[in-house]
């Protein structure tokens, strides 16, 4: 049984991708190539753990790379709305500008919920550097830290994806390309 059999569509192939990637990479090179210290670079694991690695080995800088876990999904299509940070940070945060890299930002529950924290951890600044970004379906407003930025790969319309390291129920984070989950593999 092929996987590619369970798609419904493809939205980005892993040319694409990789494509975005070298552009979003090139564009953090170059925001912050006078920063001193370097950024901390923090994935959300674990659907953004392709793109986090794809992204740093392009980024041109002298980086710390860190992971950090916030649970909102479970093994459903819709979030939670109540995140919780099930896997914290390793390197100290204080005084750094850190770039969280997201696998995607929904209604930005996740997003604010990881801010605060950051924020709470005394970072300076936080960017976002998200790999899709679903704007329809935002239901929090967050502000980014300090001078932070904001990094979009793609805007996705709404649809539930699957892919580059984004899963339903665990399965499906193999693929190479984005694309959409058929219904009867989640209904």
């Amino acid at each position: 049984m092929s996987l590619d059999s369970h798609i419904e569509k493809v939205l980005w192939t892993k040319f694409q991708i990789s494509k975005r990637v070298t552009e979003l990479a090139s564009q953090i090179t170059s925001d912050f190539s006078s920063v001193s210290p370097p950024p901390l670079v923090v994935g959300v694991a674990t659907g953004a753990f392709l793109f986090l690695a794809d992204l740093v080995r392009q980024i041109q800088l002298p980086i710390s790379v860190d992971f950090i876990r916030a649970e909102s999904y479970g093994s459903g299509t819709e979030s939670s709305g109540a995140p919780r940070i099930s896997l914290d940070l390793k390197l100290d945060v204080k005084e750094k500008h850190v770039i969280l890299v997201e696998d995607i930002v929904d209604t930005g529950n996740t997003l604010s919920c990881l801010i605060k924290h950051l924020e709470s951890k005394g970072a300076s600044a936080v960017s976002v550097c998200t790999f899709l970004d679903k704007p329809t379906r935002r239901k929090v407003h967050f502000e980014l830290l300090g001078d932070g930025k904001y990094y979009q790969g793609f805007e996705c319309p709404d649809y539930f994806v699957v892919g580059y390291g984004m899963d339903f129920a665990e399965l499906y984070r193999n693929l190479p390309y984005v694309g959409v989950l058929k219904p009867e593999y989640y209904s």
